[in-house]
């Protein structure tokens, strides 16, 4: 009997998960989770809709004008046109730059390799807001904070490694074999890298786009310190509006803040139909 009990698969011998107490404290905080973060938005959400809410669980009537009222209060037309003009800028810089760094950092060993990974996780893994007020300094001496171009280049500081740590392990994931062949056949570094190269890291070129783009518009701390009056992303806009002096409407302002996490929701569910997050964090080796 014994001998039959050990022969058994392994996975047929596993408890089921409603019969381990991991699992169900695994469930639990996984429910607790999305009931405290659907909690936060839904109230968000039917606050911005409603036209009186005085106690009870659901608003008394519902209204879309407080939707409008931000955009004629905030002047949210302008704000978000500053933040596809800073999100999109910071994106395609990035790409431009990091894409030939990752395939770099990829394809080639060298002494010290480990120390630029490591060089480049600072900006990612050390808080804004410790190399902000020297970097927002300096951009302030050279007379470009407070305008576009500064908040471009704050945000470029975090960006640019971004795009580089999540390349690295697409680009390693493609055979170099086909590099070496097209070299036999007569093709230049150059054709190699666009023709090649590129077509093969399109969904990696995606993915971190699309989440360079997300951390971009989510970004507080160096675009506070660097924005000005005409230069503010709607993270900024919707910090002020809460915080300024002045009497507003908490629907107004909640408005505003469903149109921020709707956009940063839709876009980092489409980065994620792109990339495995665990590809960020492990480079897989062929």
């Amino acid at each position: 009997m014994s001998t039959a009990v050990e022969s058994m698969p392994r996975r047929e011998r596993t408890r089921p998960w409603f019969l381990d107490p991991s699992g169900w404290l695994m469930g639990a905080f996984i429910l607790f989770f999305i009931a405290l973060i659907g909690g936060i938005f839904f109230t968000v959400l039917f606050d911005s809709f409603a036209r009186t809410w005085f106690g009870g669980w659901l608003p008394d009537a519902y209204t879309t004008k407080w939707y409008s009222s931000a955009v004629q209060e905030f002047d949210l037309w302008q704000v978000l046109k500053v933040t596809l003009i800073v999100a999109i800028t910071v994106v395609v810089v990035s790409l431009l730059i990091g894409v030939p760094a990752a395939y770099a950092l990829a394809r080639h060993d060298f002494p010290g390799k480990g120390l630029v990974f490591l060089f480049l996780l600072l900006p990612i893994m050390v808080p804004p807001i410790t190399y902000g007020i020297p970097l927002a300094t300096l951009l302030y001496e050279r007379d470009l904070a407070g305008r576009l171009i500064g908040v471009i280049i704050a945000n470029l500081v975090p960006a640019f490694p971004f795009v580089i740590i999540i390349m690295v392990p697409f680009i390693e994931q493609i055979d170099p074999n086909l590099e070496r062949a097209a070299r036999i056949l007569g093709a230049s570094p150059l054709q190699v890298f666009v023709r090649v190269l590129l077509p093969l890291a399109v969904p990696g070129m995606l993915a971190a786009g699309l989440l360079a783009l997300v951390r971009t518009i989510a970004l507080f701390e160096l675009t506070f310190l660097t924005s000005g009056a005409s230069s503010q992303t709607l993270v900024v806009a919707l910090y002020y509006a809460t915080s300024s002096a002045g009497i507003r409407t908490s629907q107004s302002i909640d408005a505003m803040a469903v149109i921020y996490m709707l956009t940063t929701t839709v876009l980092l569910v489409l980065a994620l139909r792109f990339i495995n997050p665990t590809q960020i964090v492990s480079r897989t080796r062929e």
